[in-house]
């Protein structure tokens, strides 16, 4: 049985951006399903995985954890040996890949995730639009692509040559962005839109892709 794992559901991002590194790192783990549309992320025992009553919630034998870019981090660290190097064991090299970490939690995802839940939950749950909001955070979020497509004119990944942490991060918000009229903003991008293409395209992501419920 494996010792680690994952509550939460493949539909959330930040479960998808857990399971996207494990499967990165080539390691077992176990997902335990927890039903959102009945609030039993809001309920014991969950509660004492995560207080702040958000998925996912990660075991790793008897360590708890819960955000899940601390936990991705973690991985990445305590299976440096395991499958894809996510990290550098550089100083230099990891300083660049932290600094695109920050803009990825602090730039890009604050507008993404706003589209993401005026463009793909609010319709899951049957809520309307607003469309001042989808507005205002295509501009925030065509911004910080700008940005992206000049550092990825200057090389083939966020913080490098190699395929980092940095760049997984991404993956849970491009995908659903992907699929929604945002993509014009990554298609109009020539370099972001073929780092998309090259991240969206990798083995482990397809896994998590697969996971996910059929429409």
């Amino acid at each position: 049985m494996a010792t680690i794992k994952v509550h939460g559901t493949p539909l959330s991002p930040a479960c998808m951006r857990v399971i996207a590194t494990l499967y990165e790192k080539q390691i077992e783990f176990e997902l335990v399903p927890i039903d959102m549309r009945s609030g039993e992320h809001k309920q014991e025992p969950f509660l004492s995985l995560n207080p702040f009553g958000q998925v996912p919630g990660f075991e790793d034998g008897d360590l708890k954890l819960f955000e899940s870019r601390a936990i991705t981090k973690y991985i990445a660290h305590e299976y440096a040996d395991k499958g894809t190097e996510l990290i550098s064991r550089d100083s230099k090299k990891m300083a660049i890949t932290s600094v695109w970490l920050e803009v990825e939690s602090q730039q890009f995802d604050q507008p993404a995730s706003k589209l993401l839940w005026e463009l793909v939950f609010k319709p899951m749950f049957g809520m309307p639009t607003d469309p001042a909001a989808v507005e205002e955070n295509e501009t925030k979020l065509g911004k910080v692509l700008d940005i992206y497509e000049k550092r990825l004119s200057e090389s083939k990944y966020l913080a490098g040559e190699c395929f980092t942490l940095a760049d997984l991060h991404h993956l849970p918000a491009i995908n659903f962005l992907m699929n929604s009229p945002v993509k014009k903003l990554i298609e109009s991008r020539p370099h972001v839109s073929a780092w998309v293409a090259d991240i969206t395209a990798r083995p482990a992501w397809s896994k998590v892709l697969a996971m996910l419920p059929k429409q």
